[in-house]
């Protein structure tokens, strides 16, 4: 019995090391997450390519602590960036929206600042906006907002 405990601690050890939460954390991320999507989909529409728990929990657990790009990841599991990057902000936003995750707001920040020594900000792979398609029919790529001078005063 000795000998399973220890077996038992060593992988909630190496599961915390390796996605940064316990296992009961993930379990309680995971049903809730479940939850969510059964809703999203009881009427039917679309299933994601990745389930919930075999995919979309891990890599999102794991996108920021292996410093990987979301292409990368992609590629390892067979689908598209734009996949990874919406799975990533569903799990991230599900669980702050239930509330049994929501990280407190700035006033909390603000009125406890005299203890907090380190902020973190997370600059982790964003979306840019890109100029959209057809839009070479109305812009015509001069820089300056003025007509070149041509030379009549």
């Amino acid at each position: 019995m000795e000998k399973e405990k220890e077996l038992a601690d060593a992988k909630a050890v190496l599961f915390k090391r390796l996605y940064g939460v316990k296992p009961s954390t993930f379990e309680n991320m995971l049903s809730i997450l479940q939850r969510e999507y059964d809703a999203l989909h009881k009427k039917g529409g679309k299933r994601s390519k990745l389930p919930v728990k075999d995919k979309q929990l891990y890599i999102t657990l794991k996108y920021p602590r292996e410093y990987r790009s979301m292409d990368s990841v992609a590629a390892e599991y067979g689908i598209r960036k734009g996949t990874v990057c919406l799975s990533i902000q569903w799990v991230e936003d599900t669980p702050a929206k239930d509330g049994a995750f929501s990280l407190p707001g700035k006033k909390v920040l603000k009125r406890t600042s005299a203890s907090i020594q380190y902020i973190v900000v997370d600059v982790a792979e964003s979306p840019i906006s890109r100029p959209q398609k057809g839009q070479r029919e109305y812009y015509s790529g001069k820089k300056t907002a003025y007509p070149e001078d041509t030379g009549h005063h």
